[in-house]
């Protein structure tokens, strides 16, 4: 994973800001868009699916810290991004709470999303054990995709990498690198619970590779 920005990378980012957005908006490629596009709908579903699981487990805290501060800060980064560079919200009513809650209107992954949601919500419902296990997997999935490009995408005819592994642009950069930090945050805080119940040690990577999800772990 790449590491945090370097102050000089961070005063170019200060220089970018003051520039008209149809500037910023050039310098992103059709991939950059598609995926930034793509991004603003993974994060919303993480924070749709934990509001769903802190509504049916309200003991677990987990959900409600992860979903109201972590993931609806980095939905609402994503919509500022597109902002920045020129491009259409696909979920523009996000925060538009509950009514919003589950329901993705954008035109290319919509139905994806909206198939991902019911998915996961249903595969939490079963047990607590159950809903830690789905916000691990989508921990998982969304560094991946963060890093480089969803299977989603590749398989519409989308080159990989699409994302952070593939941008320069600095202002993507900063971005995915804190959505990755955050995820790692996550998905320790998720396998801490899930082995609290199946003993430290036994958690088995449900998308990235074992090394990679030792690694997060410090293992």
């Amino acid at each position: 994973m790449k590491s945090l920005l370097t102050t000089s990378i961070a005063a170019s980012l200060c220089v970018l800001s003051i520039l008209p957005i149809n500037t910023m908006a050039a310098t992103l490629d059709s991939n950059e868009a598609a995926h930034l596009t793509f991004m603003r709908e993974e994060e919303k579903l993480a924070r749709d699916v934990y509001l769903t699981f802190a509504e049916m487990y309200p003991q677990q805290n987990v959900f409600a810290t992860i979903a109201t501060t972590s993931e609806q800060t980095h939905t609402d980064t994503m919509r500022d991004k597109l902002a920045q560079y020129n491009l259409a919200d696909p979920n523009p009513e996000t925060n538009n709470l509950p009514e919003s809650l589950g329901v993705f209107t954008g035109v290319e992954w919509g139905w994806y999303f909206s198939e991902k949601f019911e998915l996961l919500t249903n595969w939490g419902a079963t047990s607590e054990l159950d809903a830690l296990y789905a916000g691990a997997f989508i921990e998982e999935l969304d560094m991946h995709d963060i890093a480089e490009c969803p299977k989603v995408m590749t398989d519409a005819g989308y080159s990989n990498p699409c994302g952070l592994n593939y941008t320069d642009e600095n202002g993507l950069l900063n971005a995915y690198s804190s959505l990755i930090d955050g995820s790692e945050s996550h998905l320790r805080a998720y396998v801490g619970q899930i082995e609290a119940i199946i003993g430290e040690g036994n958690y088995a990577a449900q998308y990235l590779s074992q090394e990679e999800v030792d690694t997060i772990l410090g293992r």
